[in-house]
């Protein structure tokens, strides 16, 4: 006798919730130079990058986050 796949469905509140909490509220705006766009933009053609926000709050974000890690308070 097969096995039925039971899905177990999500929430609806719980989905409302997770998508309020993402939301970006906050605005930081950045000026770069004409070299560092220039790279930005043959980055962005190179790999096809069609959003170039989401690539710097992405690189932005790895590189706070992976400072923090190295950084974090010991004990002793």
């Amino acid at each position: 006798m097969a096995k039925k796949n039971k899905k177990t469905a999500i929430d609806p509140l719980y989905l409302e919730k997770q998508k309020k909490l993402l939301l970006r509220k906050y605005r930081k705006t950045v000026l770069f130079n004409e070299k560092e766009m220039a790279a930005i933009d043959e980055y962005c053609r190179l790999f096809k990058v069609s959003s170039k926000s989401s690539l710097i709050r992405q690189t932005l974000m790895e590189r706070v986050l992976s400072a923090l890690d190295e950084n974090h308070p010991t004990l002793f």
